[in-house]
């Protein structure tokens, strides 16, 4: 999947030129001021945004703190572009949330190299959290609001996960969004879409109660909300890259752990 970008800039020769450094390698939004890139947010997926500071309006610094305040976009990594060469203008960039803080002029490869190693940041998180029977949701978090987000979701899903038709309209309600802005958050998020994400929880779940050793695979296959034992166990196996009797196996004997059928 292409990454989707936001670039933010009132000068349409920067606008141009940053489309012909980025465009061959992500899909791109193109705003001229803050007020045209938050309606783009709240129609689109965005991974991460290019902005300039100096702009009439919405300048960048405070788009920057707009977006970062907001739970439904502050999980997105902003890069901020300025032509500021000062000590004061780089604590305030960091100061509202900026990600990474690029001064003019700078080269094509260091912009794309700065993009590049924070969406690769990103992803080793999401694929870490995705492939680790263990690891808390909250890894996914950067920021206190996202880990909030996170910790709130994580409680509904395991609360109702015996349920195989979780309801993701109840959901987003429960997270205080539409359904479209709770789907482009957790995509965002997660690289997963919000039934995915519950697929991943019921996994992990399964996976805490296949140590305790307590359960048949066909009973944990029901208490996480699997109606079908194949499709948890081609399920499991996808995510977590072993079946669940390999992971049986691959736990300490000593522990008893390897009689689960």
């Amino acid at each position: 999947m292409t990454d989707s970008i936001l670039i933010i800039d009132d000068n349409e020769d920067i606008l141009e030129f940053l489309s012909d450094v980025l465009d061959e390698n992500y899909k791109l939004h193109l705003a001229e001021n803050g007020e045209i890139a938050q309606t783009i947010l709240e129609k689109e997926v965005i991974n991460l945004i290019v902005s300039d500071i100096m702009m009439p309006g919405i300048d960048g610094f405070e788009l920057c703190r707009i977006i970062k305040s907001n739970v439904e976009y502050c999980h997105i990594p902003i890069v901020l572009l300025t032509s500021k060469n000062t000590y004061q203008a780089h604590i305030e960039g960091l100061e509202v949330g900026a990600d990474a803080y690029i001064q003019k002029p700078f080269s094509p490869e260091l912009l794309q190299m700065q993009i590049a190693n924070l969406l690769r940041n990103r992803l080793k998180i999401k694929d870490h959290f995705a492939s680790s029977p263990f690891e808390d949701v909250r890894v996914m978090a950067h920021s206190k609001t996202d880990e909030i987000f996170l910790k709130k979701l994580d409680e509904y899903i395991r609360k109702n996960i015996k349920d195989p038709n979780m309801d993701i309209d109840k959901m987003a309600n429960h997270m205080h969004m539409s359904r479209p802005t709770f789907y482009r958050k957790i995509k965002s998020l997660s690289s997963l879409s919000p039934k995915e994400l519950i697929d991943v929880t019921r996994l992990k779940k399964a996976a805490q109660l296949i140590t305790q050793n307590e359960f048949t695979l066909f009973e944990i296959a029901k208490m996480v909300g699997y109606s079908s034992q194949s499709v948890f166990g081609k399920n499991f196996q996808k995510h977590f890259h072993v079946t669940p009797l390999e992971y049986i196996n691959s736990i300490p004997k000593e522990n008893g752990l390897n009689s689960v059928t």
